[in-house]
């Protein structure tokens, strides 16, 4: 009878899917920023630390911890550092680019892109108290006065202020709302290193980014014209509030005052991030981005060591082979593993199983007679 079942029946192989290679992604010690923590950045319990995507987000080697690229460009401080094509996107060096650090002000990026996507630009907010008494860097808004998100927006990247910033997060529907948002579109992105704890950027619990991330999110938001408009102001009228006069509002980016092809960027510092920057500059057509994290001001400050990637950007061929690519979107998740030939090491193709050689009607009949005995004995 088992002869009979076994040459009616074909046998067809089926093997195990094959577990997942674990793929290394992040550089040792990089989950999370380096210590030691800001008072500001202490949570009992403290947030669990991003975790790594299964592949590089833009590529293999974007896992790299090392400097990657054609090699020969200038010396730098900082920890990691991202050289990039903005309309393209490819990545043509990098240095230990998805390694998490704090952000600082850069942050402000994902704020503004934030704001534009989500406010009206002609909006009016009115000022108060407690934005004029946060810490840090401010614009100068004040009590009662009335400022339009536009406005508010300028005072965020040209002057850096935390006391905009959290004008627009209350215009968002507070901290929580809006760090909510801000977290979306940095999933959406693609930017998964980055984690805002502060609408400012100031140091807070769980605060992450990468010099890969901060490039993503200002190529995202370059595209959006009144983020690519602002940025690119050198000063704006602002207005005063109470018995405090209106006055100009100047850019304090010294990227944007010392090298000319700048089209935009933010700096950002605090103790713990150290200086960070990213911006952007066009010549001759094309445009680049660079963004550095960890970076310090000695023996050349970080606009500078900014100047001097972009110049080496600027004078590498258009043949040079990129080492990654900024994305415009979260890499899709990969497809479950299909089942493999074990034996072989090849995947069964689905395909029909071909025809068994002729057997008797015997045979079939037999073998339906013990089909049947079976199925009556499963039914008692």
């Amino acid at each position: 009878m088992t002869l009979v079942l076994a040459l009616a029946c074909p046998t067809v192989a089926v093997a195990d899917p094959q577990p997942v290679a674990s793929v290394t992604v992040g550089c040792p010690g990089a989950q999370v920023p380096p210590g030691p923590p800001a008072d500001e950045e202490k949570a009992d319990p403290p947030p669990a630390p991003l975790p790594w995507p299964p592949e590089p987000v833009g590529g293999p080697q974007m896992g790299a911890c090392d400097e990657i690229g054609p090699g020969g460009g200038p010396e730098l401080t900082a920890a990691s550092w991202v050289l990039a094509d903005l309309d393209t996107g490819e990545v043509l060096a990098a240095r230990a680019p998805h390694a998490r650090h704090r952000p600082a002000s850069t942050l402000k990026v994902l704020t503004a892109l934030t704001v534009v996507r989500s406010l009206n630009p002609d909006q009016v907010v009115q000022g108060t108290a407690e934005d004029q008494a946060i810490d840090g860097s401010k614009a100068g808004i004040g009590p009662g006065g009335q400022y339009t998100v536009r406005q508010l927006l300028a005072g965020l990247m040209l002057n850096s202020g935390n006391d905009t910033a959290q004008a627009l997060a209350r215009s968002m529907g507070g901290d929580g709302p809006t760090l909510a948002r801000m977290t979306d579109i940095a999933r959406e992105v693609g930017a998964l290193d980055t984690r805002p704890a502060t609408p400012s950027g100031l140091d807070g619990p769980g605060m992450a980014s990468s010099a890969y991330d901060l490039a993503v999110l200002f190529r995202v938001a370059m595209r959006e014209p009144l983020f690519a408009e602002t940025v690119g102001l050198r000063s704006i009228p602002f207005p005063g509030y109470a018995d405090h006069p209106g006055f100009v509002l100047y850019n304090s980016s010294k990227l944007l005052a010392n090298y000319e092809d700048t089209i935009g960027g933010k700096t950002g510092f605090t103790e713990a991030a150290r200086h960070t920057l990213v911006g952007a500059a066009e010549r001759g057509g094309r445009r680049l981005v660079v963004a550095l994290m960890r970076g310090e001001q000695t023996p050349v400050p970080t606009w500078k060591q900014g100047a001097r990637l972009l110049d080496w950007g600027f004078e590498l061929p258009a043949t040079t082979p990129a080492v990654g690519r900024l994305v415009d979107a979260a890499p899709v998740p990969p497809a479950p593993p299909p089942v493999a030939d074990l034996a072989a090491g090849r995947t069964l193709a689905l395909r029909p199983v071909p025809p068994l050689l002729p057997v008797s009607l015997g045979v079939i009949a037999v073998t339906g007679l013990v089909i049947g005995g079976l199925a009556l004995r499963r039914r008692r």
